[in-house]
């Protein structure tokens, strides 16, 4: 049975003093409710040692933002899966779209930041979806399943087994505009289909695929309801602790 997942990806918001209070709020909460969902929070680096020093308390895991495509050296600015593994950390988004689009992150980079997080026993997270001109012209399932097949492929069965992917359609990401439950329904079925040709029917089965794009908590219960769906990528919502719950509560 695949795993149940809501990560929060925080982006580039919140200072200290506030992100340490949105993970407090957060094991508040997670104290008074029993569910089967895993729960993720991604902050950004800065804060990473310490909401790793607070998943000690509580039950949820923590994941970076993004890591670096090599594992150590010249590299002014970066941080390395080696790094984010001496802190714990579990996940770490790979691919998404903010970094494929204003960092000019390719399938080439993408490969290697994938091949470091499994170096570092990190488990990617990793992003995939259309841009509203590719969907218009009819081309979401190409794009995709170039991302998919570029970005995931080349690893083995027992490396990809380990693998989180998450559909967001790029029209959906801060846009307040989700897409609509059939329509991440029929990219996830898609999705399975890639790695079942792939991997085997038991490997697309057992593979946990996420829904991101402008989800809150209105309308994960109908999203997370739809075949395939297992879970959320949140952005905006996750920066408020109640909200963010809400939506981890809505897979049943």
């Amino acid at each position: 049975m695949r795993k149940k997942i809501v990560a929060g990806n925080w982006k580039m918001n919140l200072g200290f003093e506030e992100a340490e209070q949105l993970i407090e709020d957060l094991i508040d909460l997670l104290e008074n409710i029993n569910m089967d969902t895993e729960v993720v929070i991604c902050p950004p680096f800065p804060y990473l040692e310490m909401a790793s020093d607070y998943a000690q308390e509580s039950t949820f895991k923590v994941g970076a933002q993004n890591l670096s495509a090599f594992g150590s050296g010249a590299y002014t600015g970066e941080v390395s899966g080696a790094m984010l593994q001496s802190m714990d950390i579990t996940y770490c988004i790979i691919g998404h779209s903010e970094r494929r689009k204003y960092f000019e992150e390719n399938d080439k980079m993408l490969t290697a930041k994938v091949n470091q997080a499994m170096a570092n026993q990190i488990i990617p997270i990793f992003c995939v979806g259309e841009s509203l001109p590719e969907r218009e012209a009819e081309k979401h399932f190409q794009v995709v399943r170039r991302q998919v097949r570029h970005g995931l492929f080349h690893l083995d069965t027992h490396e990809f087994e380990k693998v989180i992917i998450a559909y967001e359609p790029v029209w959906a990401i801060g846009t307040g505009i989700n897409a609509t439950p059939q329509q991440a329904a029929e990219m996830h079925a898609y999705i399975r289909t890639l790695i079942a040709e792939r991997y085997g029917q038991e490997v697309a089965d057992n593979t946990t695929i996420l829904y991101g794009g402008s989800c809150t908590s209105k309308n994960a219960p109908e999203l997370f309801a739809q075949p395939g769906v297992d879970g959320g990528l949140v952005g905006g919502a996750s920066l408020k602790a109640a909200e963010f719950i809400e939506i981890c509560k809505s897979i049943k």
